[in-house]
C-alpha cells in the first residue's frame, strides 16, 4: 500500500465510521516500532506503522486507523482525546477500533544489564535492573547497609 492509498483509506473510514471528514495527512512512518500509529497533536496528521499492515493484515490495520481517528476527531472537537478519557473509550467502542495493537516480534529490546547488591548485615543479595542509591536505601530484612558488588549482562548469567 502506498501513502496515496493510505490517505484514501483513512478518509473513507472517517466518513463511514465517524460521519466526519478527515482533512489532514495520513502517512506511513517506518520508524515506529512499538506502536501501531500515532496522532500528532500539533499538525493533526496521523502516522501509521507499515509493519502492522504487513504482519497482521488489513482488518487489524483498520482497527488501528479507527483508534487514531478517535484521537483526531475528539481533539478537534475539544473533548477528551486521551486514552484514559471517558469520551475516548466510548467513541472507540462505538466505532470498533482496537484499544491496543498487536506486538511486533522483536520490537521491544530488553536491557540485559543487571546490578547486584549485597547487605553488609545479613548478606542478602538483591539483583536489580536499575541502579539504586545505596546511601538512601537499606536492606529490607535487617535494615543493614547495601553494597554494590558487580554489574553484569543477562546473557552472562549461567
Amino acid at each position: 500500500m502506498e501513502e496515496k492509498e493510505l490517505q484514501q483509506l483513512v478518509e473513507g473510514i472517517s466518513r463511514s465510521s465517524f460521519k466526519k471528514d478527515f482533512r489532514h495527512r495520513a502517512l506511513f512512518n517506518p520508524r515506529l516500532r512499538t506502536t501501531g500509529g500515532r496522532y500528532m497533536l500539533g499538525s493533526h496528521n496521523i502516522e501509521m506503522n507499515p509493519a502492522q499492515l504487513e504482519l497482521f493484515g488489513k482488518e487489524e490495520f483498520i482497527k488501528i486507523i479507527k483508534h487514531e481517528l478517535c484521537h483526531y476527531h475528539l481533539h478537534l472537537e475539544g473533548k477528551g482525546y486521551r486514552h484514559q478519557d471517558r469520551d475516548f473509550k466510548k467513541l472507540l467502542e462505538e466505532v470498533g477500533g482496537s484499544r491496543y495493537c498487536k506486538m511486533i516480534p522483536g520490537a521491544r529490546r530488553q536491557s540485559g544489564k543487571r546490578h547486584i547488591y549485597v547487605c553488609a548485615g545479613c548478606r542478602a543479595e538483591y539483583v536489580r535492573k536499575r541502579q539504586i542509591n545505596v546511601k538512601r536505601f537499606v536492606c529490607g530484612r535487617c535494615k543493614g547497609r547495601l553494597k554494590k558488588t558487580k554489574t553484569f549482562f543477562r546473557e552472562n548469567i549461567d
